[in-house]
């Protein structure tokens, strides 16, 4: 078995680990939630976590509002009380005001004896809005542009969001009042808050919240699970206890000293970097552009090979959800015609990446935990005994 292919079923535990359905039936199984309920689920993962919900409440479900990502839908959603819709990622549009002002007017709707669930995942902030007084979809759209030529984290973007819109920061909440509700997270932030999931979506509404909060699936459980899939291939891997942060291409060369350096067989760490993209870009995303940035710093036949990926199945604008690479695939690029100094200088990672032939698909997996980073010595210790891969 190659070292690809075993980051490959790494990377494919981490994200059975996190994968919103189970993580969602896993929660609600056995428990006295009220009945009926009425679910709102918002997100990446969103479509995954009304999954989970309807495995576990069945018909104590009255009604479903399932708001995700363009291409994320489950087909296996369907019934004439579940209404699933698609919206925008990463650039807020339109309709994602259209979807925040149906959110709205379902949660100011809700029926006195229904219990309100919300299942909430990264990729919310841009699907719903509903904008203060004096606010623009064009400012809003702006403020994102903005965010992402400045390379500003999460939790800064978010905060700088809450600041145009009524129902981020606490503004679904505030609609609920002294209602009680159960809100369930699959958290894409550090300190796995609440307050900044989805830019506040379901954050603390004021003196009368009643709603109880639970993060049920994180980046450190997938780091987690990537380690024990490796310790049951006999395979020492080890995890960083923080999670990764700042520019890939700073991140990319701690990664590789980390990896050079290590005793171990490999290292796995989550988190999420960040790009300064130009005005003009080419294709990819934060992982792509991490990965060839480490494919640049491996010396000729250096016996590492790195996996960077979303665990959402998407890197950016684009449908790949990462790469893996290795001390061959500068040279792979150029062989197929690529010029890679330019591709990285140019945020066109996709393209060079396309042409070594080390891009990671997966479609949409039902889960957003931010990114994985695993990296492996090779020859590993034991190769042995592992069977074919398999990603989500």
């Amino acid at each position: 078995m190659s070292a690809r292919h075993i980051l490959l079923e790494l990377f494919d535990a981490a994200l059975r680990a996190v994968n919103g359905r189970a993580r969602v039936e896993r929660f609600l199984r056995g428990k006295r939630t009220p009945s009926p309920c009425e679910v709102f689920a918002i997100g990446k993962a969103a479509s995954s976590m009304a999954l989970g919900a309807r495995d576990a409440l069945g018909e104590s479900i009255a009604r479903m509002l399932v708001i995700t990502k363009d291409g994320h839908s489950e087909p296996r959603l369907a019934g004439m009380d579940i209404l699933q819709l698609e919206g925008p990622h990463p650039m807020p549009d339109a309709r994602s005001l259209e979807l925040g002002a149906m959110l709205e007017q379902r949660v100011r709707e809700l029926p006195p004896d229904r219990f309100p669930l919300f299942l909430v995942s990264g990729g919310s902030s841009s699907l719903v809005e509903s904008l203060r007084e004096g606010a623009s979809l064009e400012a809003l759209r702006a403020l994102n542009a903005r965010g992402l030529e400045s390379g500003w984290n999460i939790a800064a973007l978010n905060a700088e969001r809450a600041k145009l819109s009524r129902i981020k920061g606490g503004g679904i909440a505030r609609l609920l009042g002294d209602r009680p509700a159960l809100a369930l997270f699959v958290s894409d932030v550090p300190d796995d808050d609440p307050e900044v999931i989805g830019s506040g979506l379901l954050g603390r509404g004021g003196a009368t919240d009643e709603v109880r909060r639970e993060v049920i699936a994180s980046v450190c459980m997938a780091v987690d699970a990537a380690v024990e899939a490796g310790r049951a291939r006999g395979l020492d891997f080890e995890a960083r206890a923080a999670r990764f942060d700042g520019e890939a291409v700073e991140v990319a060369r701690e990664f590789v000293d980390a990896l050079r350096t290590t005793s171990t067989d490999g290292l796995v760490w989550g988190g999420e970097s960040t790009v300064r993209l130009a005005a003009r870009h080419g294709r990819g995303g934060r992982n792509t552009h991490l990965a060839l940035a480490a494919a640049r710093l491996l010396r000729a036949g250096e016996p590492l090979t790195i996996l960077a990926a979303g665990t959402d199945g998407t890197d950016g604008p684009t449908d790949d959800a990462g790469a893996i690479v290795d001390a061959g695939s500068v040279e792979r690029a150029e062989l197929a015609g690529c010029d890679v100094e330019r591709a990285f200088r140019d945020f066109d990672s996709g393209t060079a990446l396309e042409c070594s032939e080390d891009l990671v698909h997966t479609g949409p997996t039902g889960t957003n935990v931010g990114d994985i980073l695993i990296g492996i010595k090779h020859p590993a210790k034991s190769l042995r005994g592992l069977g074919p891969t398999r990603v989500l």
